[in-house]
């Protein structure tokens, strides 16, 4: 299987998540070099092996796969194993003589009836790093309880004021309590205790609730409201909408970003649009409507084209909405190596995003897209020590797939 060369050769991890947040986590930690094995049921499997588009599939005996799978669970191996059986308990102590990192998403308790869980396993690895990735936390009222990134931001207090004051709340594009908190707080949480580990030869139990992690995202307005300032405001906020720092339709139905919060950027973003004068009604708050109701009618009138023009040329943090495939093909991203190639099984290449890592040297361009289920089975059992008889014994138990 192709290796990363990153910072992270050497870090074993134990994947027993599936879907989003923990998976994304280990695929951040599979880019930086770290040998990501993710442990599956094989009655089970990851439903996010059957999300569409299915992609491949060309070729005698090759099977289609989910294009999201294949980015998200890339340059991992998969080991397909019925956790309930007794005996795969004993697949896991053996691989823990290897792996020192566990990367679970199961509710609170799920895990310790498995015979699985931090108590348990630190018992055989002092130094275990074990994180856990919930909803709502290994503690507290809410620890059983089940959800999704729309719960978790409605209950952080992000939702609250994500959106427009007369459409209300709104959906991101992305799933940002599953990804900005669960995900890579999960990363951080773990890297963090490696280095203690590094200096203390303990290990540690880390506790990502995705809504604390959502909940601390709240950042200024967090700080703005705790000081006194009040409950934060659908569109009345000076970054949600509640200043002329907002998006705008243009005459071909594009829209336009505008960011000029600055003096000088704001001077250049007026003056750009036919209306130097209107930088003196920036620091007048019952202007703030109408300001940004006589921005939109200019910027209304011309076509995207025409703005980007006009904007090019200087530093006004006025920028195009892109469309995702259209930032894919930018200049920008290409630069940035922002896009590699996957491998599928039958030998043939997925575009995907690639790694947004750098580390003073080249992006890996080529990565291996994610495995099928139990693909690694085999080869792993072999080199814990099971020979060809036992490996069909635990097949024909139902212990492995």
């Amino acid at each position: 299987m192709h290796k990363i060369d990153g910072p992270l050769n050497g870090l074993k991890v134990l994947d027993f998540s599936t879907l989003l947040p923990g998976p994304y986590a280990s695929m951040l930690l599979a880019d930086m070099g770290a040998e990501v094995l993710r442990i599956e049921s094989p009655s089970r499997p990851d439903m996010l092996r059957g999300l569409p588009p299915m992609v491949g599939g060309n070729g005698p005996g090759a099977e289609k796969v989910s294009a999201a799978h294949a980015s998200i669970n890339r340059n991992k191996k998969s080991l397909a194993l019925d956790l309930k059986s007794e005996r795969a308990g004993e697949i896991i102590r053996r691989l823990l003589t290897e792996y020192d990192v566990v990367l679970e998403q199961f509710r609170p308790g799920v895990m310790d009836r498995l015979g699985l869980g931090y108590s348990t396993l630190r018992k055989m690895r002092k130094d275990l790093v074990y994180c856990s990735v919930t909803g709502y936390g290994q503690t507290g009222p809410m620890k059983g309880r089940a959800g999704h990134d729309i719960n978790y931001l409605a209950l952080s207090g992000l939702a609250s004021y994500s959106g427009r004051a007369d459409s209300g709340p709104t959906l991101s594009g992305t799933q940002l309590a599953d990804i900005a908190g669960g995900s890579h707080h999960a990363v951080m949480g773990i890297l963090a205790a490696v280095y203690q580990r590094e200096k203390t030869g303990k290990g540690s139990h880390v506790d990502i609730s995705m809504t604390d992690c959502a909940f601390a995202l709240n950042a200024i307005s967090a700080a703005n409201a705790l000081a006194g300032a009040g409950e934060p405001q659908l569109g009345g906020e000076l970054l949600n909408g509640g200043s002329y720092y907002d998006y705008y339709r243009t005459a071909d139905d594009r829209y336009l970003s505008v960011g000029s919060l600055e003096p000088q950027f704001a001077e250049q973003f007026f003056h750009g649009i036919g209306y130097g004068e209107w930088i003196e009604r920036v620091l007048q708050p019952d202007q703030q409507h109408a300001l940004k109701r006589d921005i939109s009618e200019v910027i209304a009138s011309r076509p995207l084209d025409h703005w980007m023009r006009v904007f090019e040329g200087c530093d006004a943090c006025v920028e195009p909405v892109l469309g995702f495939l259209e930032a894919s093909q930018s200049v920008l991203m290409q630069e940035r190596e922002m896009l590699c190639d996957a491998e599928l099984p039958n030998g043939e290449t997925l575009h995907q995003v690639n790694t947004p890592l750098s580390f003073g040297s080249a992006k890996p361009r080529r990565h291996v897209a994610g495995a099928p289920l139990g693909s690694h089975t085999r080869e792993l059992l072999r080199d814990l020590g099971y020979d060809g008889e036992e490996i069909e014994a635990l097949r024909s138990q139902g212990v492995i797939a």
